[in-house]
């Protein structure tokens, strides 16, 4: 064999070794990241110190509210069938997070995030979770890696308790939209302007000005964020009702509740608000006015395919017109 012939087997040698390598470090990194992504709160994730730690903020912090064993009071249960079927869909991310951000409830966001893990370790040892010998970590990377065990996903599920009773709907599809849709998605558009964490500043010389606005009413009861919070589950909450078999459109005709895009749209807006509650539960403003994007997109995609109507020339509908409103559930 020539010295070229040999030169260029050795470089081969090192590129398939090279390659060889890399393979052996991709698998060992994956192996690695897919262990990570499938531990679960069965696997020891908290210490048994780490719970004690986090009983103490809990007696100091929660009980009054969530009880002295966590059976719930004035707040929901933190244990339980009741517990697991809220929290076992998500991460544990989003439960550290809850408490984090919007606990406790007379002073939200004023428990540091060790002291939220610590209350998440409490939570999950009383739940009967093990413990382990590695505390559980307060970085936001760590708490998403870690979810729920699919036994205890499924034995939380609520048990069916036969056919429920139906109520014919009282109003029309415009009423629900203009009763529940439109004040609540309004109240979330607010979110671009205004900090729901801001202290509403009075009128001058005390009082409302401008007529009576449920917003400002809302808003001297419960606080900014608690408003957003519950605008969203509204939409989430009532969107089902869009798909009341019975409801009629305003100018009379049936819903298209079982027209495939009826109830795609419909699903994409429970989607929506779902992901907007979630957002708000951060506390941030900027989350939710990013989220605002969706929703007015969702929105905007049922309005143009069952109600805006367009004039000749492709004008803008006129929601004043009886033309318009004759044509409405109707697929264009």
């Amino acid at each position: 064999m020539s010295a070229r012939q040999q030169r260029s087997r050795f470089r081969n040698a090192r590129v398939w070794s090279g390659m060889l390598l890399s393979g052996i470090l991709l698998t060992a990194i994956s192996v690695l990241v897919n262990a990570q992504a499938a531990r679960t709160v069965q696997d020891g994730v908290f210490t048994d110190a780490q719970a004690r730690r986090g009983q103490g903020v809990y007696a100091d912090q929660c009980g009054l509210c969530h009880g002295d064993t966590l059976e719930g009071s004035q707040g929901p249960p933190l244990t339980g069938d009741f517990f697991v079927s809220r929290w076992s869909a998500q991460p544990l991310s989003d439960l550290a997070n809850k408490i984090r951000n919007t606990m406790p409830a007379g002073a939200p966001g004023s428990l540091s995030p060790q002291q939220s893990v610590d209350l998440v370790a409490h939570i999950l040892k009383t739940s009967g979770f093990p413990a382990g010998k590695t505390d559980l970590a307060s970085d936001e990377a760590s708490l998403t890696r870690i979810a729920w065990p699919k036994t205890v996903v499924a034995a939380a599920a609520p048990a069916s308790s036969g056919p429920g009773r139906a109520y014919p709907p009282l109003g029309n599809m415009a009423q629900l939209m203009r009763g529940i849709f439109f004040p609540n998605a309004n109240l979330i558009f607010t979110v671009q302007t205004h900090d729901p964490a801001e202290k509403p500043k009075p009128a001058a010389g005390g009082g409302q000005t401008g007529g009576f606005s449920f917003v400002e009413w809302g808003a001297g009861i419960y606080g900014g964020w608690e408003l957003v919070d519950n605008a969203a589950i509204a939409l989430a909450d009532a969107s089902p009702l869009m798909l009341t078999p019975g409801i009629r459109c305003e100018n009379g005709r049936l819903a298209p509740v079982n027209d495939p895009d009826w109830i795609k749209f419909t699903e994409q807006m429970i989607a929506v608000a779902r992901k907007t509650y979630q957002a708000s539960q951060t506390r941030k403003q900027d989350a939710v006015s990013e989220a605002t994007g969706d929703l007015s997109d969702a929105c905007a995609a049922c309005h143009q395919a069952y109600r805006d109507v367009r004039g000749r020339g492709a004008r803008a509908p006129d929601p004043t017109d009886p033309s318009n409103k004759a044509n409405r559930c109707m697929a264009r």
